[in-house]
């Protein structure tokens, strides 16, 4: 299984890297957000718990752009098909979706991030502060490349994955705003490993639970 996915692991970055599909217009939007909550909130610096609500809720929608085309190749070019046909563990398919959604997400952040920093942040950033987005990363990833997978047999793709993503994603965001908002502070704390815990027991939960289910999907 780990040799398929990381085959289509490959191709997914490959593809990316020629036609810049997904992280271009994901760091942009990311961008673009910035800019509005800085006028519509009419504040130079943010802190503390706005400022963990502004960089989540930004990156969880721009995340949304690269989920909606995760699997649009697959589905328009009869990869579906083939891969049903092909004698390897479909399991494989989904960590390699997830993780090439992974990969896409923290592409973007090394760009959204340090934007943010530099356009809204108040305090000084809290290197932690990445602990936490790695979790809430690999969350978005598993959870996107499912909602994906469901979404991509439809004609609505675009309503059908926020319709499914954002709901279920609505306790990691929680928990990743709780688990920054400290780090965004000025004097704030440290990491709470109560917040780490739960964003490790979501990601924990949704791997199992996709990996249950994804083959059932991948035959509807």
């Amino acid at each position: 299984m780990i040799r398929v996915a990381l085959a289509v692991l490959r191709k997914d970055l490959l593809v990316e890297l020629r036609t810049k599909e997904s992280v271009p217009a994901m760091a942009l939007f990311s961008l673009v957000t910035y800019v509005v909550f800085r006028f519509g909130l009419d504040r130079t610096s943010l802190e503390g718990d706005l400022a963990a609500g502004v960089l989540v809720v930004t990156l969880l929608f721009a995340a949304v752009l690269g989920i909606n085309r995760l699997f649009v190749a697959e589905r328009e070019q009869g990869g579906f098909d083939a891969f049903l046909l092909a004698p390897v563990d479909r399991s494989a398919l989904l960590v390699a979706k997830a993780l090439a959604l992974l990969v896409f997400l923290v592409a973007v952040e090394v760009v959204a991030v340090p934007a943010f920093v530099v356009l809204l942040l108040g305090p000084a950033f809290d290197p932690a502060a990445l602990v936490v987005l790695a979790l809430a990363d690999v969350g978005i990833a598993v959870i996107g490349t499912l909602a994906s997978a469901l979404a991509v047999q439809t004609r609505a793709r675009d309503l059908i994955v926020p319709l499914v993503a954002l709901p279920l994603l609505v306790p990691l965001v929680i928990a990743t705003a709780q688990g920054l908002s400290p780090l965004l502070s000025e004097g704030g704390g440290g990491l709470d490993a109560g917040w780490l815990a739960v964003l490790g027991l979501y990601d924990t939960v949704f791997v199992l639970l996709s990996y249950a289910v994804f083959d059932f999907l991948l035959e509807d």
